[in-house]
């Protein structure tokens, strides 16, 4: 069994990481504005979209390659994380219509601001129950999530 990809195989993750880098130089401004609501729920998708590719690396190196495996779970966790924190800063972000902030918790009772505004909250919520499944808490709290293999 080969460890890497046919060699026909195309390969669009550099392509995404070049729309990142294009969004940002012409989207995102040097001057100190706030980021909305719109780029934040983006921002979610893509890190969740992100999270995913790497446990399904992750589950197939893992077999093949433990240590390896070791090391895309630990960058999967640290995804995870910043996905979270995107979903938090989400909801810090003031409504664009009202400039009210919702609480955090809310998102767990719900769709309290209504849809389409909390996508970000169901695709959080789908997977945060991947992430259990995968991950404990002790990994998602650790200050480093890397294990070392002898």
């Amino acid at each position: 069994m080969s460890r890497t990809a046919s060699p026909t195989a195309q390969d669009f993750v550099p392509f995404a990481t070049a729309a990142l880098d294009f969004h940002r130089a012409l989207n995102v401004p040097g001057g100190p504005l706030v980021t909305t609501r719109a780029e934040l729920d983006a921002l979610h998708a893509h890190l969740v979209s992100l999270h995913g590719l790497l446990d399904a690396h992750a589950a197939r190196t893992g077999r093949l390659v433990p240590i390896e495996g070791d090391q895309l779970s630990a960058a999967r966790t640290r995804i995870w994380q910043a996905a979270d924190h995107v979903h938090a800063a989400y909801h810090a972000a003031p409504r664009p219509d009202s400039g009210e902030v919702p609480d955090r918790e809310a998102c767990q009772a719900g769709l309290p601001e209504g849809a389409p505004e909390l996508t970000i909250c169901q695709r959080h919520q789908r997977t945060a129950h991947l992430v259990r499944r995968r991950a404990t808490p002790a990994d998602l709290h650790a200050p480093f999530t890397g294990l070392v293999r002898h």
